[in-house]
C-alpha cells in the first residue's frame, strides 16, 4: 500500500476502535438507542451546518439518496445497535469483538460474487490467520461461566449481517464510479440522516430518551461524534475508494487487540502473555492479505 494509504488505515483503525471504549462510558448515562439518537442527530446538525456554509448541500435525487441512506442504516444503524444493545445485555465485550471479527471472513466470501473482486489465496489465508489471531487474543478473557440469554449472543451477527453489506455497496459504487457515487461529506450527511431517523421511534417509544447530561457524557458524546462517527467512518470510506474491500475487511480483525489496549490505558485491564500472542498473529494475518496490490475482477 502506498503510504498515504497507510496512514488513512492506522487513523481509521485507532478511531473506529475508539468507539467500544465511548460506549463503555456513554452507556451508564442513557440507553443504546437514545445514545445512538443523540450522537447522530448531532453529527447530522454538524454536517448540515458544514455543507451548507460551504455551499455543497443539495439534493441528490431519490436514487442517490436512497441508496446512501440504506448505507447509513446499515452501517451505522445497525452495525452500531446491535453492538451496544450486545453489551447492554451483559454480553462480555470479547464475545463480541469476537462475532464481529467474523465480518472479514463475510467480506472476503461476498467480494468476488458481488463486487467482482477475487479474494485470492493469501488473502484467504491471511483472513483466516487474523481470525485465529482474534480467537486466541479474547477467548482467555471470555467468562464461560457467566451466560447471558441466547438473544444476547446473536445480537453481534446483525453487527456483522450490517457492515459486509454496507461495504460491499459501497465498493461496487467506487467500482462503478456513477452518479450514486456522492462526495464523503455529502454522503455521511445521507448516512446520517438515515441512522437519526432509524433510531427515532426507539430511543421515544423504548427508552423514553431518558438521559443524564453529566459532563463525562457531554465528552463521550462529542469524541463519539466527531472523531468515531464522523472521522472513523469517513476514513472508512476513503479507504474503501483505494483499495478492494476484502483488504479493507482486514483491518478489522486489529479491533480486539487495538481495543484491549486501549482499554488498558483507560480502565486499567491488564494485558496477558497470550494477548501478545494473538495480537502479533492478527498483525501477520492482515499483513498477508495486503501484499498483493492487483485487483482481478471477473470476466
Amino acid at each position: 500500500m502506498k503510504i498515504n494509504t497507510i496512514i488513512l488505515a492506522v487513523g481509521f483503525v485507532l478511531l473506529w476502535n475508539s468507539g467500544f471504549i465511548g460506549a463503555e462510558y456513554g452507556l451508564p448515562f442513557a440507553g443504546p438507542f437514545t445514545l445512538l439518537f443523540w450522537r447522530y442527530l448531532i453529527l447530522t446538525l454538524a454536517i448540515f451546518l458544514y455543507l451548507l456554509a460551504s455551499k455543497r448541500l443539495r439534493w441528490v435525487g431519490w436514487r442517490a439518496a436512497g441508496l446512501n441512506m440504506f448505507i447509513g442504516f446499515l452501517a451505522h444503524g445497525v452495525w452500531l445497535v446491535c453492538v451496544l444493545l450486545a453489551l447492554d445485555y451483559d454480553v462480555p465485550a470479547g464475545i463480541v469483538a469476537l462475532v464481529v471479527a467474523l465480518q472479514p471472513l463475510a467480506t472476503g466470501a461476498l467480494s468476488g460474487w458481488f463486487t467482482g473482486e477475487r479474494t485470492n489465496i493469501y488473502q484467504w489465508l491471511g483472513l483466516i490467520l487474523g481470525f485465529v489471531g482474534v480467537v486466541l487474543t479474547v477467548a482467555i478473557r471470555i467468562d464461560f461461566g457467566n451466560y447471558a440469554s441466547v438473544f444476547g449472543y446473536l445480537i453481534p451477527l446483525g453487527s456483522v449481517a450490517a457492515i459486509t453489506l454496507a461495504s460491499l455497496i459501497q465498493r461496487k459504487m467506487e467500482l462503478k464510479k456513477g452518479t450514486d457515487k456522492l462526495s464523503v461529506d455529502l454522503s455521511l450527511f445521507y448516512q446520517s440522516l438515515a441512522t437519526t431517523l432509524f433510531l427515532v421511534l426507539p430511543a421515544v417509544f423504548i427508552e423514553e430518551m431518558s438521559t443524564k447530561w453529566t459532563p463525562e457524557f457531554i465528552y463521550t458524546m462529542i469524541w463519539l461524534i466527531f472523531a468515531v462517527s464522523l472521522g472513523a467512518y469517513g476514513l472508512m470510506w476513503l479507504l474503501l475508494e483505494r483499495i478492494d474491500a476484502t483488504r479493507v475487511a482486514s483491518l478489522f480483525y486489529l479491533g480486539p487487540p487495538v481495543t484491549m489496549f486501549m482499554a488498558w490505558v483507560a480502565f486499567g485491564d491488564q494485558v496477558q502473555m497470550m494477548d501478545i500472542v494473538g495480537i502479533s498473529v492478527v498483525f501477520a494475518g492482515v499483513l498477508l492479505t495486503q501484499l498483493n496490490p492487483k485487483i482481478n475482477h471477473r470476466k
